[in-house]
């Protein structure tokens, strides 16, 4: 697509409605494990209002899910979240977030379908947690980019040893990213983008 931009060109959030211009339209899941910034990131960047299927966390659930990481966590998506970016003139982007849960992963198979590709989200801190992601995007036959989500500098590894701890093939784009932040984190769907057209071209 050569007309996408190299850097985030995006458009206002309150855009309702795709431009005429575009001519494609693509599905991208947003995935990691608990609480590693997904819907934020949708949140962050959707043009529209995002749909989420949060749920305020209950004693019962704070049994289940390990909070180390997260200790001020209040809600957790159940189901999913969805948002959309236009991307550039003729190309836009509906975002599909998976619940981070082992007991949700059977959702993954219908969110999956018709996916091009997946944003994994991975928390430098909790690496070994990212592991299940992976094991799942594989098992679905997603291409798929790493987004290093690091709200805390001290914890920022180089991409290297990343790459090694993660176990990653050397083509798989690897890019650090501010979830909180629309351009740092438009950045790194045009990194995903560029590498899926790139696999398909």
């Amino acid at each position: 697509m050569d007309s996408m931009p190299g850097s985030a060109e995006l458009r206002p959030i309150e855009s309702i409605y795709v431009p005429d211009a575009v001519q494609r339209a693509v599905k991208i899941l947003v995935v990691g494990h608990f609480a590693v910034g997904k819907t934020t990131l949708i949140g962050t960047l959707s043009e529209i209002t995002p749909l989420r299927t949060e749920e305020r966390m209950t004693q019962a659930a704070a049994d289940i899910d390990d909070l180390r990481g997260a200790p001020g966590k209040e809600t957790t998506t159940v189901a999913l979240d969805f948002g959309r970016l236009t991307l550039s003139d003729e190309l836009v982007l509906y975002l599909f977030g998976t619940p981070g849960q082992q007991r949700f992963v059977e959702l993954w198979e219908d969110m999956a379908r018709g996916s091009l590709g997946a944003l994994l989200l991975v928390d430098p801190a909790r690496l070994a947690d990212t592991f299940p992601v992976i094991d799942l995007v594989e098992k679905y036959g997603l291409e798929y980019a790493v987004a290093v989500n690091s709200f805390d500098p001290h914890t920022r590894h180089a991409e290297e040893e990343l790459r090694e701890a993660l176990d990653l093939l050397p083509d798989t784009p690897v890019v650090y990213c501010d979830a909180r932040d629309r351009n740092s984190s438009a950045q790194t769907l045009i990194t995903l983008v560029r590498h899926l057209l790139a696999r398909v071209a």
